[in-house]
């Protein structure tokens, strides 16, 4: 579980990353490939980078995805509850969960129906080809413009993301049944530096302790 709960975090870091370096290498290609430089240039050109938009785009998406779910766990999806907090305790706890529980009913539905969409997509005939088994007329499903990839393996994002968002929706319905607490993001925390002074407030102690040097030294 203590794995799962960090699961986003490490899709999101790598996906993140990875289009971040494939993006410079691509713009970089581009510049370089313009250079005149005898063989260099002839060189770059030779080199194929067509695929890296479509790449960055798939990334792009699965991204999204488990950033919803990522949302969810740590409390960062923009709400409307002004009229929900004016209730009494019990009305609003009860409306809380019944939203949590309504966004659990939802995106677990989206996953179902994403699920079902992916398999008729491609999926079933990969896995049973996959196995050795005899595929009939199940279609072998699009691929993908540059990269030539099964479309199913793209919109997999749908069931995957989907259906981790609504565990994440009953995970946090029932942390708010134990405790009554819901998850909150605080924007000004920044993980690895509990304790440690923010900017201004380094400033305005290093503004202080100068003054009282100063106040010090000028005392006969």
């Amino acid at each position: 579980m203590k794995y799962l709960d960090h699961l986003e975090e490490w899709i999101i870091s790598l996906l993140m990353g990875g289009a971040t370096l494939i993006i410079f290498l691509a713009v970089l290609h581009r510049y370089l490939a313009g250079a005149p430089i005898p063989v260099f240039q002839d060189w770059m050109l030779s080199l194929n980078f067509s695929w890296a938009q479509e790449l960055c785009i798939i990334m792009f998406v699965w991204m999204a995805k488990f950033g919803a779910a990522y949302g969810v766990r740590t409390g960062i999806h923009v709400g409307v509850d002004v009229i929900i907090n004016r209730m009494n305790e019990k009305l609003r706890n009860k409306f809380i969960i019944f939203a949590l529980m309504a966004g659990a009913l939802f995106t677990g539905s989206i996953g179902y129906l994403g699920g079902h969409f992916v398999w008729d997509n491609g999926a079933h005939y990969a896995f049973l080809k996959l196995f050795g088994m005899d595929v009939g007329a199940i279609p072998e499903g699009p691929t993908t413009p540059d990269l030539e990839w099964p479309t199913w393996i793209v919109y997999s994002a749908i069931p995957l993301g989907s259906t981790l968002m609504s565990f994440r929706f009953l995970q946090v319905a029932r942390n708010f049944m134990h405790t009554g607490e819901l998850p909150h993001h605080d924007h000004a925390h920044v993980e690895g530096i509990e304790g440690q002074p923010l900017v201004g407030e380094a400033m305005r102690e290093g503004e202080e302790a100068k003054r009282d040097s100063q106040a010090g030294s000028a005392r006969p």
